[in-house]
């Protein structure tokens, strides 16, 4: 990370789309189970509808989900990485390296 600047920086920019807890874990999801409907997500993530939908639509705001209308009566739509998301990849299997190696397991879940 030589010759990195604090003005216009990279990494401010790319955290100020996906720079949170809640956000890298919708992207976990894609990358685990492909397109992703608003009901899967919160099923799934325990998230406030609220918290989800700021979420998403700062992600799609940010280039890295795309909506797609998948019924128009009622209207319904599914979420999808668009090329920018994609090339998270590496990034998100970067993090999950670094959790296996230098982070504890956490405790199970209460029913």
């Amino acid at each position: 990370m030589t010759n990195l600047t604090r003005d216009n920086c990279p990494v401010q920019r790319a955290t100020n789309v996906m720079g949170d807890q809640w956000s890298l874990l919708i992207l976990r999801e894609f990358f685990l189970e492909g397109p992703r409907r608003f009901q899967d997500l919160q099923d799934v993530l325990k998230l406030s509808p609220n918290t989800l939908s700021v979420r998403l639509r700062k992600l799609e705001q940010g280039d890295v989900l795309e909506r797609r209308l998948y019924s128009q009566n009622p209207p319904r739509s599914e979420y999808h990485l668009t090329e920018a998301g994609k090339a998270l990849a590496p990034v998100l299997s970067a993090l999950r390296h670094w959790g296996e190696m230098h982070t504890q397991d956490l405790p199970p879940n209460k029913p």
